[in-house]
């Protein structure tokens, strides 16, 4: 009959701990009336605690630094700290001592030992350390898997492994919105605006160290964020840039295409990638983060073939006068040239002048044409400027036109006054 072996205990001993910053103490504070029967005793033994801030007894956070009790929390984008000892338990020397650690996600195995070598010996008493450091890019479980190989005196190899769990939690909610723009009055066309909603779900406040935006190659990027205050650029979130556990905050961005894409309608119309966002806070004792988002993509504006645009049109009009506006057509595709057909049709408020269906000859790919157009309204108030019409010959397609954009009609007498 086979008898079980006892199983061997090993001569080195693993010891594993995460490195983090402490945190402040925090006190209960008991307080009482003057004219209650403890009178000020509660008061006066908080002002004799030297944990306490001085002259704000009755505040919970006090001076005196505490060590985390626990692994604490880790989140996305954070510096994952630990500190790897090996000691010899035992009354012998052990030789070719390896240690090796690797991080386990779910996607990939990291090596982070910070040396390959083996240790030649190893007396009693004496011990091997080493500090491991990752930045977290993933989220969910995280497996730090310690290796320990030695040799004992009697030329046995030995070898055990202990693994550590722990989850990597999200940090920050961010949400993105795009708003296409046309920017006819001026020279720059095409500007979009991206709000970026960034919101703390930690149970700690953080400092937003830098939020911004890194453009694709065909925009350059001007930041929202401040207000122009006797010379200096302000943010408007005030001069301390924190924000507290579930709190929201708005960033805007408007980025433009850059010249030699801008003079390109068929190219720019296309681009869908905007750039990425990269966001930097602090929190506890300094600590940083760090995030990264994806290629950030919108839905690129559905122009067709033909764009129109107004490049000029006056705010305020007198009823029933003809008022002049400048449009701007343009021929979107890159390799076909058009012979295009303008018709004018009047709605129930505004009235064109002139002549419908006439030609406008050919447009050559990527090229544009300025057209003045005269038109009047019959309705005051807000009007919509409506009922354009080009007809492309050459593949028999009509383009509709409609709430081009939008003018206030007023009597001209109160126009006058």
């Amino acid at each position: 009959m086979d008898v079980a072996q006892p199983k061997q205990e090993h001569l080195l001993a693993l010891k594993v701990m995460r490195l983090t910053k402490p945190t402040l103490f925090t006190n209960i504070p008991v307080t009482c009336e003057e004219r209650d029967l403890p009178g000020d005793l509660f008061n006066q033994l908080m002002k004799d605690d030297p944990s306490t801030v001085k002259g704000a007894e009755t505040l919970m956070l006090g001076e005196m630094l505490t060590l985390p009790q626990n692994f604490g929390n880790i989140f996305l984008g954070e510096t994952f700290s630990s500190y790897i000892s090996v000691h010899n338990d035992s009354q012998q020397v052990v030789k070719d001592i390896l240690v090796k650690a690797d991080l386990q996600t779910s996607s990939q195995r990291l090596n982070l030992s910070a040396s390959s070598a083996a240790v030649a010996e190893l007396k009693q008493d004496c011990c091997i350390d080493d500090v491991i450091h990752h930045e977290v890019k993933e989220i969910g479980t995280h497996i730090l898997v310690c290796a320990v190989s030695y040799t004992t005196q009697n030329g046995e190899k030995m070898y055990f492994r202990k693994f550590f769990k722990f989850q990597v939690l999200k940090p920050l909610d961010v949400k993105t919105k795009f708003y296409n723009a046309e920017s006819d009055l001026s020279s720059v066309t095409d500007e979009v605006f991206l709000e970026a909603q960034i919101q703390n779900i930690t149970t700690s406040p953080m400092f937003m160290e830098k939020v911004s935006l890194e453009p694709s190659i065909m925009y350059n990027v001007a930041e929202l964020n401040a207000v122009n205050q006797s010379g200096n650029n302000v943010s408007t979130f005030g001069m301390r840039s924190y924000l507290q556990p579930m709190d929201t905050r708005q960033y805007l961005y408007c980025l433009k295409p850059k010249q030699e894409f801008a003079e390109k309608a068929g190219v720019i119309k296309g681009v869908t990638v905007i750039g990425k966002l990269d966001i930097v806070w602090k929190t506890n004792l300094g600590e940083k983060g760090r995030l990264q988002t994806s290629q950030l993509q919108r839905m690129a504006p559905g122009y067709g073939d033909v764009r129109l645009s107004l490049e000029t049109i006056p705010d305020t009009v007198n009823l029933e006068e003809p008022f002049n506006i400048t449009c701007k057509i343009t021929n979107c595709s890159s390799e076909r040239t058009m012979d295009l057909v303008l018709e004018m049709c009047n709605t129930n408020s505004i009235h064109w002048c002139g002549v419908s269906g006439r030609q406008l000859g050919k447009l050559h790919p990527t090229s544009s044409l300025h057209l003045t157009l005269t038109l009047l309204s019959s309705v005051q108030g807000l009007q919509s400027v409506s009922g354009l019409r080009l007809t492309d010959t050459f593949l028999k397609r009509t383009y509709e036109y409609d709430d081009i954009a939008q003018v206030c009609v007023v009597s001209s007498k109160i126009k006058e006054n």
